[in-house]
């Protein structure tokens, strides 16, 4: 069974990204020096890890591009990044490294190493260093539309919101925007994000700080007859849901999802929240497409694994957990996993049974003000049989050290709204047939030079062999 962690109690919420500690003076230390410095140690940190969202006119309340910008904020840096997977840490990642799956796609999580040399940066008057040790700037302003997809092929604008000062959090409709194709498209990746005219330096303290969608649910359809639910279901896809400071959407190079001709994105529910000022805001929908001809060969599965029945979340105690179990139906690959809680939900892991074996597939930090889906890398995505049960573990803390939540001396239960309460994995997966579970197993065991020895969680047939393996080798 998952590996019991104490909760975290001392924890903030997403004000200012990393402005909470006060800022360093303004002396700087220039030239060459033994110590750890920007120029040598801290730029390609940021640069792998923060700059795609800590540059001009993007998500984070200040810039990071450069030494004059970064240096101000070293002791804010020092103390998110000692967070790790607890709420609050930057970058917000907060995947546990001390069990399950490691190894993900698009990761931009610190190592050990690099969180000391941000420390000891820090602590050390957060000098310059030399400056033929910089790195060549990796985003140039002016120069980069901010998408991490790349350039899109298609970029689809919603209705304008407007969301009161004060109020009560909205779960509606948000309408429906014609996709304009005239042809089917299939999709290689998506990728949304808000735009709103909230000060670049803003803060509050609702949940998202900058935002004022907290998620969207919405699917492409073709109406029928105007009408909007209407549609034709095997031109229906649902995509994966919005959430706030949610990573794009790569799929898999054999799992395109379509886009149809004549089709539109109906923008099903939106939870909106008040962010401590009148605000008006919409989001933008940025498509890749696959080329014209291309067709997918696999099946999606979605796996809401979660429980929105028996939730009872006690005022002012940590510790409190949440169990849901599920059945897989067929073989099947999974791709992501995707905690979504609220306010109370701190931790989320989820374990897969197969007869015997019991394994932590993956446990998370959760923090309600920057949602993150996490991709497994190609051969590390668990591969798991028919009748495998996935049980999903989610932990709750409503003491007065979680500030995310409203007034900890109320009870909560399941509901839409933040300070009521969700408990689901929205990860994603693929369903597999017995000769295509056969084969992802067969190259992966021969890609990894996997022996019967050898133990992979989250694939416990790995080291079987099938008889429509035999010769198989594995692919470039």
């Amino acid at each position: 069974m998952q590996t019991r962690r104490p909760s975290v109690l001392r924890i903030v919420p997403l004000v200012a990204v990393l402005g909470l500690a006060l800022p360093l003076g303004a002396a700087a230390q220039d030239g060459p020096t033994d110590e750890v410095t920007f120029t040598k140690d801290i730029a390609p940190i940021l640069q792998r890890s923060c700059q795609h969202c800590h540059r001009p006119d993007s998500v984070a309340p200040m810039s990071l591009l450069t030494y004059e910008e970064t240096r101000p904020w070293a002791r804010a840096m020092k103390n998110r990044t000692a967070l790790r997977s607890q709420r609050g840490a930057m970058p917000p990642w907060f995947i546990e490294k001390d069990i399950g799956i490691q190894h993900f796609k698009d990761d931009p999580s610190l190592s050990e190493a690099e969180i000391a040399s941000i420390a000891s940066w820090a602590d050390n008057g957060a000098p310059r260093g030399d400056p033929a040790d910089l790195p060549p700037p990796r985003y140039v302003p002016g120069q980069d539309d901010g998408w991490r997809i790349g350039t899109p092929d298609l970029i689809l604008r919603s209705p304008e919101v407007t969301v009161r000062a004060t109020g009560a959090d909205r779960w509606e409709p948000v309408g429906v925007v014609p996709t304009g194709l005239s042809e089917d498209r299939y999709v290689a990746a998506v990728e949304i994000r808000e735009i709103n005219d909230i000060p670049q330096d803003g803060s509050s303290s609702t949940v998202g700080g900058r935002f004022v969608f907290h998620h969207l649910n919405y699917s492409s359809h073709v109406i029928e007859d105007e009408n909007p639910e209407g549609f034709t279901a095997d031109t229906t896809t649902v995509w994966p849901v919005h959430e706030v400071g949610r990573n794009a959407d790569i799929f898999p190079s054999n799992a395109g999802r379509i886009l149809a001709a004549g089709s539109v994105l109906n923008l099903e529910t939106a939870h909106l929240h008040s962010n401590g000022r009148d605000t008006k805001a919409h989001l933008e929908f940025a498509f890749k497409f696959h080329p014209v001809g291309y067709e997918p060969s696999v099946r999606w599965v979605r796996r809401f694994t979660g429980n929105g029945v028996d939730i009872s979340i006690k005022p002012t105690m940590a510790d409190q957990e949440l169990h849901a179990y599920a059945v897989l139906q067929q073989h099947t690959k999974i791709l992501t996993f995707e905690p979504h809680m609220h306010a109370p939900g701190i931790r989320m892991c989820l374990e897969a049974i197969w007869g015997a074996s019991i394994q932590t597939l993956t446990c998370a930090g959760y923090d309600h003000n920057w949602v993150r889906s996490y991709v497994y890398a190609d051969d590390a995505a668990p591969l798991l049989p028919e009748g495998t049960i996935l049980h999903v573990t989610g932990y709750m803390d409503t003491t007065p050290g979680n500030r995310n939540v409203a007034d900890p001396r109320n009870w909560g239960g399941g509901g839409r709204r933040s300070v009521a309460n969700m408990f689901i994995d929205l990860g994603e997966g693929i369903a597999l047939t017995d000769e295509e579970f056969e084969l992802e197993m067969g190259m992966r065991r021969n890609r990894l030079n996997l022996t019967v020895n050898d133990v992979v969680i989250g694939c416990p047939l790995c080291q079987v062999r099938f008889p429509s393996q035999e010769g198989l080798t594995a692919s470039p």
